[in-house]
Order: structure tokens, then sequence, then C-alpha cells
């Protein structure tokens, strides 16, 4: 939680001098927050291991059958449809919440193929580390399943305050949704492919 603070409060100290920079160093920019993604996973599932659990706790079960992955991958793109229909509704994609975040989008074909990267980094690592690690953590805690996925929700959108406010709060609101989807499946596969595809399609989308 120290690390993800930090991080998030460098991030939204640095945010308006990445916006003004004339020639962005997307590229540095990505690799470092790939990076920062991994290692943060790697610090929970060092922990987890020591504690003497299975990583599988947090990565969730494996597939056993083609039939458990293309199901996932269905629950993943229905979530990814209704995720989006709410944040939208909430306000989560008007025009100044993509203003806010313009300056991390791709602009060449290097940028977008390493962007993929990020996405599918982010996809994995997030939904391990907010709903897989920090939502079962805040739930024994609290001692409330609900206490458990608000908490981790507010702290997903604490670490995405560099976007601004009102993107901050979709991304509450949109974590929740994922704490839910954690709980119900059992699992946080689903979850990942949603965040993954939804982070790829808003590098190319968007721009």
């Amino acid at each position: 939680m120290v690390l993800i603070a930090a991080l998030a409060f460098r991030g939204w100290m640095r945010a308006d001098e990445l916006r003004a920079a004339a020639n962005l160093d997307r590229i540095s920019l990505y690799t470092r927050t790939i990076l920062s993604e991994w290692l943060e996973l790697g610090l929970v599932l060092g922990g987890v291991w020591l504690h003497g659990s299975s990583l599988l706790t947090v990565l969730g079960e494996r597939w056993r059958s083609g039939r458990q992955f293309f199901r996932d991958v269905g629950i993943g793109v229905l979530f990814l449809i209704a995720s989006i229909t709410v944040t939208s509704v909430l306000g989560g994609h008007h025009q100044g919440g993509d203003t806010a975040t313009q300056f991390l989008l791709p602009r060449s074909n290097s940028e977008r193929a390493l962007w993929i990267v990020l996405a599918v980094s982010a996809g994995i690592c997030e939904e391990a580390i907010f709903r897989g690690y920090l939502q079962k953590q805040f739930m024994a805690l609290t001692r409330s399943v609900p206490g458990g996925i608000v908490l981790s929700a507010v702290a997903f959108g604490g670490a995405h305050a560099y976007q601004g406010a009102g993107k901050a709060a979709a991304i509450t609101v949109l974590g929740v949704m994922c704490g839910l989807l954690a709980y119900w499946r059992g699992t946080t596969r689903p979850g990942m492919i949603a965040h993954a595809l939804q982070d790829t399609l808003g590098g190319f989308i968007r721009h």
C-alpha cells in the first residue's frame, strides 16, 4: 500500500508536467510503467509465498480445459461491455476525462505495440494486486465482503488520481464492479481479460 500510494502521488505530481511536454518520450514512460506494474505484483507474490500461501490465491485457479478458458473470455467480454456502459453513464468517458489522459495515448507504431504490452501488464498485475490480494486482505481486516470490495476499489481509484478527480471516481466505481466479478467468480481471470481489453482498446479507439 505504501508503494502504491507513493507511485500514485508521484504520478499525480508529474501529470501536468507530462501533459505540457512538447516531445513526451512515451516509450520510456510505458517501459517504466510496465516495470512498475510487475514490481508491485512481484512484491505481493513474494509476500504471499513467504507466508506459505499458494500464489493461486492471488492469480486465480489455472484453466483446466478449453471450455473454462472460453467461458472466462466470454464473461470478460460481457463484463467489458457492461463496465464501459456504466462508466460512460457516470461520465468516465466525457471529453474532460479524455483530455486529461490524451498525453498518454500512443502515436507511432512502436508506441502502439508497447501500449499493448502495457495494457496486458496492467490487466494482469492490477487485477491480481487489487482484487486477488488487497480485496481479500481488506475483507479479512473488516470481516466484511462489501467492506473489502469497497476499500480495494477506493485504493484502485486513488492509484489513478493522476487522471483527475472525475476519472478517478469513475475508476473507483469500475473497481467495485471488478471486485464483485472477482468475488462472484472466485478468480481474477475474467477481470484480467476485461481490464486488458479495455486498456488496449482505449489506446486505439480514443486515439
